[in-house]
């Protein structure tokens, strides 16, 4: 008879890459009508109305600025959402999720800008 029981597992989705700058977090009001936004999206503020969205350089509205990352899956189907969002901590460039075809390289400089550093992910 075994003396454990195996209750789950984890996946690690290795989106944290480093621990030299403190992992901070805030609460961000995201827009609705985004569908499910997925940990790890990169979230700006819109200018006319304070509430995040997903970051995408094609936009006019000022979420065309990255400014958070969000730490954990959102759905904003039904309306507007509290989430909490990283503000600080050094993140795996290839975990991040962006609107439209923006990549890490077209918003590092702005990530760095608010204490987001961006790094490849190292396997072991």
């Amino acid at each position: 008879m075994a003396s454990y029981e195996v209750t789950g597992s984890v996946n690690p989705d290795k989106l944290i890459a480093g621990h030299e700058i403190p992992l901070l977090t805030t609460g961000v009001l995201l827009a609705s009508g985004q569908g499910v936004l997925e940990r790890g999206s990169v979230i700006e503020i819109v200018t006319a109305d304070g509430k995040g969205k997903l970051c995408d350089s094609a936009a006019a509205d000022g979420s065309q600025v990255a400014k958070y990352i969000l730490a954990e899956d959102v759905d904003t189907t039904g309306g507007d959402v509290m989430a909490v969002c990283y503000k600080s901590g050094v993140f795996n460039r290839n975990a991040l999720i962006f609107g439209g075809t923006d990549t890490a390289d077209v918003h590092e400089d702005e990530l760095r800008d608010v204490n987001i550093y961006l790094k490849d992910e190292i396997s072991y």
